[in-house]
């Protein structure tokens, strides 16, 4: 039952967005009684939280090209993927949208970039073990200056994004880290 009921919240995100998202047109698009998602989650602050919570549960792996630039890119490349496809972009965009309107979601969105965040610092780790970068170089930051300009073009400019776009960003997060911009503290 919570799959369907979060592949319904997904659903009514896209179509509705936040504010004409109800938990009774989700429990109907879901196939179940509106008692039993008001008893579950009771909001759908609640119920946004939870897909976002769902989403950071899916275990995920950082790309492992060998190298840290390929690694990035890679990194990079599967957030153009996602954000450049417009069916692939509906339920992500939507989410990041939702959470930036309910404090409960916000706090949901921030627990799964997060997560990510930190599983993808491996990318860094790794090239520090390997001498590609410095030691001290702040290895969750990296991860963020890759991804953050992909991010800007899809959530505040509305500038397409491509595989070019990540492999800009990926090196100039590279540049940045090899620098030292990205030390620790």
């Amino acid at each position: 039952m919570r799959e369907a009921v979060l592949e319904a919240v997904h659903a009514e995100l896209v179509d509705r967005g936040y504010i004409g998202m109800t938990v009774e047109n989700v429990a109907d698009r879901a196939g179940v009684h509106k008692t039993t998602v008001y008893r579950r989650w009771g909001t759908v602050d609640v119920l946004i939280a939870d897909a976002l919570d769902q989403g950071r549960d899916v275990d995920w792996v950082a790309p492992d090209t060998g190298s840290v630039e390929g690694d990035l890119i890679a990194l990079a490349t599967e957030v153009v993927d996602t954000f450049a496809d417009p069916v692939r972009s509906r339920v992500p965009v939507a989410l990041i949208a939702a959470a930036l309107q309910a404090s409960r979601a916000r706090e949901a969105k921030n627990r799964y970039y997060a997560a990510r965040h930190a599983a993808a610092a491996v990318i860094a780790k790794r090239a520090v073990g390997r001498g590609e970068l410095p030691e001290g170089v702040d290895v969750e930051e990296l991860v963020r200056q890759t991804c953050a300009p992909l991010f800007y073009r899809v959530l505040v400019s509305g500038e397409p994004v491509d595989r070019a776009a990540a492999e800009r960003a990926a090196r100039a997060a590279l540049v940045a880290a090899r620098a030292g911009v990205l030390g620790a503290g």
